[in-house]
């Protein structure tokens, strides 16, 4: 039987992020993908005003009864931006509908550059800790991790004067804490021209580098955590889930590059084709 992932996330109509990129990836990497949208809106918030904004968590409870009654179960899950009000309905979701030995994928959206993501309340991050607990892997960035555990943000150590190796190690022992089988923490730095995340199974710790971009693109994470999530089913390890993911972004950041004009998104599109070669669908 083919693997079918549950993403479980928000759709922006326009803006190259959430399911608008999390489907097409994963779709290319021969997963089913099914799409569960926590909210929908007009385009992404970044860099947008005046865009729509609708909450679907009315919904959940129903199209959950009618999965149960059409006995519709998942291989894996993979969650991204959603709201406090909807954890406790995607735990009971991937309770409910899980095949055997389902992963559950948790990217923990809800901050970056050392600050919660308008519209999530200072207590949304304890919430997001109980959907870390029992995940197969969680994918924060550093910003998320420092919210995750309570501890100052650090900052994003292109100077190599913000934090060193050991408190990044110190962090993912603590992040593992959290009831996670897996720790891959995104956006770690210990040299200026590299970029990178850090992966731990909770006995041993492997580094993933890339040369850094002098460029800030919205819905890299997106990018990365969709490849990632298709990867892992594919049976791929982790390092090498982050290994592929990471070489996606950087793929798709380079082809954008040169347009200007496009600065709402990644042209990840432009790299499926890569991505498709690299695992031989």
């Amino acid at each position: 039987m083919d693997k079918r992932l549950l993403t479980i996330q928000d759709i922006s109509c326009v803006g190259q992020c959430s399911l608008t990129v999390a489907l097409p990836i994963i779709s290319a990497l021969g997963i089913e993908t099914a799409v569960l949208p926590s909210s929908v809106l007009s385009t992404h918030t970044a860099g947008f005003s005046g865009y729509t904004f609708r909450d679907l968590t009315e919904d959940m409870e129903g199209i959950l009864a009618h999965w149960e009654k059409e006995k519709l179960t998942f291989d894996a899950f993979y969650t991204g931006y959603v709201s406090k009000e909807q954890i406790p309905i995607i735990i009971k979701i991937m309770e409910q509908t899980s095949r055997q030995g389902a992963l559950r994928i948790v990217d923990p959206v809800m901050a970056d550059n050392g600050k919660l993501y308008p519209g999530f309340s200072s207590d949304f991050p304890e919430q997001m800790a109980k959907l870390c607990r029992g995940a197969s892997v969680i994918l924060p960035n550093i910003t998320e991790a420092a919210f995750l555990l309570g501890i100052p943000y650090p900052g994003d150590n292109r100077n190599g004067k913000d934090y060193d190796k050991s408190y990044i190690e110190e962090m993912l022992v603590k992040l593992m804490k959290l009831g996670c089988k897996n720790v891959v923490l995104t956006g770690v730095s210990f040299e200026e021209d590299k970029l990178g995340c850090a992966c731990y199974d909770g006995k041993q710790i492997e580094y993933r580098f890339n040369k850094r971009l002098d460029a800030q693109m919205h819905g890299t994470g997106d990018v990365f955590a969709s490849t990632f999530a298709g990867a892992l089913c594919r049976g791929y390890s982790i390092p090498d889930c982050a290994k592929l993911a990471a070489d996606m972004v950087i793929e798709s950041m380079q082809a954008t590059l040169e347009d200007k004009s496009h600065w709402y998104g990644v042209k990840f599109e432009k790299a499926l084709p890569w991505l498709i070669k690299q695992v031989g669908c």
